[in-house]
């Protein structure tokens, strides 16, 4: 039996509605996922001198891992790389800029976030070199700065990322 003109309005109007529901309902998976996903890129600096400069995190109870010591770096805003976003958080914590093309990518890290319930991690690792520590202005912390050989001895203050990377670089 052929359709009547009225039964396909209503067929299309349908369809209409399922594809604005389905859209709508995908649009609300993805919030919530990047709701629950914790995107960064940080950096191992080495200064002049061969030494790190690290982060020595602010003591508030309202970031992560207060007190620690961590690499300079960041979240990830809108649909910028990792790359551009290390640039743009070491330009900002210690105002001075780097090239992009001084930076060389070194690990990357994603899984769960075991600081957002539920959340996922991801990141990537970056190392740049000859960074004069004297011409910094520190904007987040306190600068840090660790000849190599000290590093074992506050191996247990650092950051989880902040391990993960000088590892990767086998320097602890």
């Amino acid at each position: 039996m052929p359709k009547r003109p009225q039964d396909e309005l209503n067929e299309i109007s349908f369809n209409l509605v399922l594809d604005k529901f389905t859209r709508r309902a995908a649009t609300a998976r993805k919030d919530e996922q990047r709701q629950n996903l914790r995107e960064i890129a940080a950096a191992v600096i080495f200064d002049t001198s061969d030494r790190l400069l690290l982060q020595l995190r602010d003591d508030k109870p309202d970031i992560l891992y207060p007190g620690k010591v961590a690499l300079f770096g960041g979240h990830r805003e809108g649909d910028e790389t990792f790359l551009e976003c290390v640039v743009r958080e070491i330009h900002e914590e210690l105002g001075y800029f780097i090239p992009p093309a001084r930076f060389e990518k070194i690990a990357q890290r994603s899984g769960p976030d075991f600081e957002i319930p539920g959340g996922t991690f991801c990141a990537e690792f970056f190392v740049v070199r000859d960074v004069p520590a004297e011409q910094l202005i520190v904007t987040e912390g306190t600068l840090k700065i660790v000849e190599l050989n000290d590093l074992p001895a506050i191996v247990g203050e650092l950051t989880p990322s902040a391990l993960f990377a000088l590892t990767t670089l086998a320097l602890t």
